[in-house]
């Protein structure tokens, strides 16, 4: 069964701080297939289901919907409408929000042309940029305006979240009009580290250092198969995995 928190109590607050990071990505996972399961007509799912169609073992799935307070229905598993909603319900999604982008390079253009966010509650409401060959034109019907109007436009806007994708050395500066704006969670794809007050979320997407992980991910995959053969690009390798001289 699950059971729906009273909004604004301490208890729903405390239980929501509660939630491990791990978990809250799991969490929104488990939203996005409980959405095709909607699509599809499906009424309940099992555990072992849902578990299976988004890659996690079903302990562990049980275990984060423990924490939003959903259990299921022994043999019969988990009411689909009901766990979406109290998963949106948790993830913030039954509020409305917002999102300004600054910086419209390759990356920028790609995020602001992409409808997926829309779709998934997160609508983009601005773009940013210095650029003026870029201040001016529209992407997806959205007016691309200087970055000097952050202030403006996002309260205006009602922006509650903020992505930038501009290069390093502009990413502090832009977060900081972003912060002055009384924007609170931020998405950072610039490869810098952003200094923001206690009360403001950040979360930073590098592509590099994920690719970088998955190089070390193919280096173990080698190492392995070099333990199995003895020989690693042509040389022979010992116990360790290491070139012998």
């Amino acid at each position: 069964m699950t059971k729906p928190p009273h909004a604004g109590s301490e208890g729903a607050a405390a239980r929501l701080r509660s939630i491990p990071e791990a978990s809250v990505a799991r969490l929104a996972v488990y939203l996005r297939k409980l959405g095709e399961l909607a699509e599809e007509g499906a009424d309940t799912v099992s555990s072992d289901e849902l578990a299976a169609a988004t890659g996690v073992n079903p302990a562990k799935l049980r275990k984060d919907l423990s924490y939003i307070g959903s259990y299921g229905i022994r043999g019969v598993g988990y009411e689909v409408a009901a766990l979406v909603h109290q998963l949106e319900r948790t993830l913030g999604l039954n509020h409305r929000q917002a999102v300004a982008l600054v910086g419209i390079g390759n990356l920028g253009h790609a995020l602001a042309g992409y409808s997926g966010f829309g779709g998934r509650g997160f609508p983009v409401a601005a773009l940013f940029d210095v650029d003026p060959d870029l201040v001016g034109i529209h992407i997806n019907g959205i007016l691309v305006e200087h970055i000097r109007e952050i202030p403006r436009v996002c309260a205006e806007r009602g922006v509650t979240i903020g992505m930038i994708a501009t290069p390093a050395q502009g990413a502090q500066a832009v977060c900081d009009l972003l912060v002055d704006a009384g924007v609170r969670c931020i998405l950072n794809f610039a490869p810098a580290v952003l200094q923001v007050p206690d009360e403001v979320e950040v979360r930073k997407v590098d592509l590099a250092v994920e690719l970088q992980i998955l190089a070390f991910h193919v280096a173990r995959k080698h190492v392995a198969a070099a333990e199995q053969t003895g020989v690693v690009n042509g040389h022979p390798v010992n116990g360790a995995g290491r070139l012998v001289p």
